[in-house]
């Protein structure tokens, strides 16, 4: 792929490439939490020079509840943690001292002192701006305002309005507030205006800056990757702006809440507690917002990893205010109908598929009908089955195969908890001698790499043979999530000298052509 080309699902019979899995927050950073700005850069340069072709991230919206990007605050939003203070000294918009940062630990985030901190330095930039700082920026800001208005206004509010209430969920704030009665609102605005200005700055900062990535990224050859949770959080600005979009009751309270039912590993299920769409009112509308929440993620990025994709054919409703995930019932959801409509809105379906669990047959039927990715992960392949669909040998070709995904310990940490007698069935499918339990990430990472999917992906702390202290997240657990960090040392040339190698004798450093849509995306900014 020639440096800028943009590659698309899905991917033609020869097509081949790999890419790293790792959030923005995990790179490396003296302010506490990785950003956008300098070290994004060098982390895109050093996956194109050992020839990656693809950056895979997690959702980029401002996070909420356990500091979880996958429970944003909106759908529309970018995360203003973010943003660069360096790029922002670059931008004349904050003095280089204005950053000195305190001594943050360097493999993790401190949530508790990296938001306060990056907060103050965004206050001191929109102050300096407000001031006269770079007054060139000013139609650009304006213009961006008015552009994103449709969300931008009530994104602000929401957030103006959770300060006023010392972060209380919404339904809890007074009722002419939760019920958006005009004039409490336009009050608001009033009073709060210093505050809702502050936060359209910083969207505008976020946008601003990951432009610039995303074009650094193409120049340097790479596609990004980003995530779409499947439904939003209870306490967003999507649900309080957008009620009719989604079962509530006259209390505005979910009627139903999402979650998966009781399986193999969970005798409750899981109650993920989000509120579920009203897809009769979404479809009546040609499921708009729907479709602007797609487009909002691919301002950032090229693809996006459609989570949970088996709820565009049917979810599990749990009544709200269940103990557990136990009492529930599936209910269609549109399924072919909102794909064909985004595809005559977007012209294309940029999409990978997060088509794992337990999956029914209309679930792969319409993922073929749109020849969408699906995924599979070499942890979930060593039960013995033969059939087992996450064996190499049962690939079809437009698959992207994950050595493990942010909800997974990394491969180290999962082989050394496997039974012995599993171990050993995994060192002789990987040739791997006795004893060499270092060795295993790597060994299992050649075997993605060597497979016939059309791309392979690990995360970085599989390069690295991390163990389970680089875990990023642990699936039902609350608290201590996130916060895992690469430091500038583990970003060594050893480690990725190795990951050259196998990316080159795999024959995926120099993929032989770009999928179909991307070639359709070439033409068109070449005409």
């Amino acid at each position: 792929m020639n440096p800028g080309s943009v590659s698309v699902p899905p991917f033609l019979p020869d097509y081949r490439a790999s890419g790293l899995l790792l959030h923005v927050t995990s790179l490396p950073s003296p302010y506490g939490i990785g950003d956008l700005g300098p070290s994004a850069l060098s982390w895109i340069d050093r996956l194109a020079q050992t020839g990656q072709r693809w950056w895979q991230m997690l959702p980029l919206g401002p996070t909420g509840y356990g500091n979880s990007p996958y429970q944003p605050i909106s759908s529309f939003a970018g995360n203003e943690m973010l943003i660069s203070p360096d790029w922002l000294i670059e931008d004349e918009l904050l003095l280089a001292g204005d950053c000195h940062a305190r001594a943050f630990p360097q493999d993790r985030i401190d949530f508790d002192a990296a938001i306060p901190f990056k907060r103050g330095l965004l206050q001191k930039a929109w102050a300096n701006f407000k001031a006269g700082a770079r007054a060139d920026l000013q139609p650009a800001y304006e213009q961006f305002r008015k552009e994103k208005s449709d969300w931008l206004d009530d994104y602000a509010l929401f957030r103006a309005l959770s300060v006023r209430f010392s972060g209380a969920y919404y339904l809890q704030w007074p009722a002419e507030f939760v019920r958006r009665r005009a004039a409490a609102l336009d009050r608001v605005r009033r009073e709060e205006a210093e505050q809702i200005d502050q936060t359209c700055f910083a969207q505008f900062l976020v946008f601003r800056q990951g432009d610039r990535l995303k074009q650094y990224a193409h120049g340097r050859g790479l596609s990004l990757i980003g995530d779409l949770p499947f439904f939003v959080s209870p306490d967003s600005s999507d649900v309080w702006a957008h009620p009719e979009f989604f079962l509530l009751d006259e209390e505005r309270r979910p009627k139903v809440v999402a979650g998966v039912p009781p399986d193999y590993f969970s005798a409750d299920g899981q109650l993920w507690g989000n509120p579920i769409y009203d897809w009769d009112h979404l479809r009546q509308t040609g499921y708009g917002w729907c479709i602007s929440r797609l487009r909002a993620l691919l301002a950032h990025v090229d693809v996006i990893r459609l989570d949970h994709f088996r709820a565009f054919m049917a979810a599990w409703h749990v009544p709200a205010g269940s103990p557990t995930a136990r009492k529930g019932e599936w209910v269609a959801a549109p399924g072919a109908d909102i794909l064909n409509a985004v595809q005559r809105e977007l012209g294309t379906l940029p999409f990978l598929a997060e088509d794992l669990g337990s999956i029914t047959p209309d679930v792969y039927a319409v993922r073929d009908q749109f020849h969408l990715p699906g995924m599979r992960v070499l942890q979930f392949a060593f039960d013995g089955k033969t059939d087992n669909p996450h064996l190499p040998q049962n690939y079809d070709h437009n698959t992207v195969v994950y050595t493990g995904t942010h909800d997974n310990p990394t491969t180290r940490a999962w082989f050394d908890e496997l039974p012995e007698d599993e171990r050993k069935v995994l060192r002789n499918y990987v040739n791997l001698p006795a004893g060499d339990s270092n060795g295993m990430s790597h060994a299992v990472m050649e075997l993605a790499w060597s497979s016939r999917a059309a791309l392979s992906m690990a995360p970085l702390q599989d390069v690295l043979s991390l163990g389970k202290e680089a875990r990023m997240n642990i699936p039902g657990r609350a608290e201590g999530n996130w916060g895992w960090r690469c430091t500038q040392e583990m970003l060594s040339d050893r480690a990725f000298d190795w990951l050259c190698e196998v990316t080159k004798s795999s024959k995926r450093s120099e993929p032989t052509s770009i999928s179909r849509a991307g070639k359709m995306l070439e033409a068109v900014a070449t005409n």
